[in-house]
């Protein structure tokens, strides 16, 4: 799996290893995954998902050390920025688009010629809610997860229309959950989206992505009420634009809460 040194992903890793399966953890930081895979078995990469032939080598190794071959692929490297859409740089842009997005894909093209080859094998893509509603304030971020939520559920009717009926590729979109993604944004006003519901343990989400694991599905939301939600809000998009600054502020009231919960800052 990949973005497993820390936060959600070393959370996915040890749940999916106490389910049993053979976890090979990747990150582009070699030593912190190396130190998270330990526990695990010790088998880790540093990689880069950008790298598309990266991508490739880890998956055909990954294959060729099982004996069932690679059974599971998990794209969880992603990286959040926030503000507006025109203050993003060029380069801002593309290096979200890359990792939350491309990233995800190459590890997802990779891991399925692997698995078409032998007729079986999954890919779970951990999204996001805002891969499903457009998110004021993380415009770019929701942007690159609702092209991940397209490709994924597009080449699985690709897969199916080929006849692969073994081969299974779901989405994952939790609410906000508290890792390092956010332990920096309780002050900031363009991550208040991600605070408007009750923010998950990465433990509960981990437990979800082992589920999901046993049993493929399309999309995924956890919790599954708040994904009804911004579906709903999703199809009506002129209310959801009225609604926007009520959400936001229940979103800054979320920081504030969670702020006086760890002791950090809010505004």
């Amino acid at each position: 799996m990949t973005g497993a040194a820390g936060g959600l992903g070393r959370a996915i890793a040890v749940a999916l290893h106490a389910d049993g399966w053979p976890v090979l953890l990747t990150d582009t930081d070699a030593g912190a995954v190396a130190e998270a895979a330990a526990p695990l078995g010790g088998w880790s990469r540093p990689l880069d998902v950008r790298d598309e032939a990266a991508c490739t080598a880890v998956a055909v190794e990954a294959a060729a050390r099982h004996p069932d071959g690679l059974g599971l692929w998990v794209n969880n490297a992603g990286i959040l920025v926030t503000g507006p859409s025109w203050e993003q740089d060029a380069g801002t842009r593309r290096r979200v688009v890359e990792v939350n997005a491309l990233g995800a894909m190459n590890g997802t093209l990779a891991a399925l010629a692997v698995m078409r080859a032998r007729g079986r094998g999954h890919v779970i893509n951990i999204v996001s809610l805002a891969g499903l509603v457009a998110a004021p304030g993380e415009t770019l971020y929701a942007a690159s997860k609702h092209a991940l939520v397209a490709f994924s559920i597009g080449t699985l009717a690709d897969l199916r229309l080929a006849g692969h009926r073994g081969v299974h590729v779901s989405c994952l979109c939790p609410d906000g959950i508290w890792t390092p993604m956010l332990h920096d944004k309780l002050d900031d006003p363009g991550a208040a989206a991600s605070f408007t519901g009750t923010l998950l343990t990465p433990e509960r989400v981990a437990g979800r992505v082992a589920r999901l694991a046993r049993r493929p599905r399309p999309v995924v939301s956890v919790p599954r009420w708040r994904g009804a939600q911004v579906r709903f809000l999703d199809a009506l998009p002129g209310l959801a634009l009225r609604l926007a600054p009520l959400i936001l502020a229940v979103g800054r009231a979320g920081q504030r809460r969670q702020g006086r919960r760890t002791g950090g800052h809010s505004g």
